[in-house]
């Protein structure tokens, strides 16, 4: 199995691509080395910690160390999505809310799944 056909990484893949164009298209130009910079990093780190924690799948302990890191960048980008709605630098509520609840979505799969490979039920092939 690739790590591509994981649910989490799927979700994360299409959270990173719309917070890139998120970034580029509905900013102020300003936002492009600030918060838009940190954004497009931790939701990025998020598919990123994924991938590097399924190719170590094989010591349980590093999988999960990778996937908390996952948890961590999801979390980041969910403050930085936020402090740049809060901030009136992204203004398009519909875009907001639709990016946030996909945030949250995944945030809460990676916990399922990290509790999933704490009780062995996902497996090293």
């Amino acid at each position: 199995m690739s790590y591509k056909k994981l649910e989490i990484w799927q979700l994360a893949r299409e959270v990173v691509i719309d917070i890139h164009k998120m970034t580029l298209e509905k900013l102020p130009k300003f936002e492009m080395y600030e918060e838009g910079r940190q954004i497009r990093k931790s939701s990025k780190s998020v598919k990123s910690m994924i991938v590097e924690g399924y190719g170590r799948r094989r010591y349980k302990q590093d999988f999960i160390r990778f996937l908390t890191y996952s948890i961590a960048s999801n979390d980041e980008t969910m403050d930085h999505l936020e402090t740049l709605f809060e901030t009136e630098s992204l203004k398009d509520k519909g875009l907001y809310d639709s990016l946030w609840k996909r945030v949250d979505l995944l945030g809460r799969k990676l916990n399922l799944f990290v509790q999933s490979v704490e009780a062995g039920h996902i497996s090293e092939k």
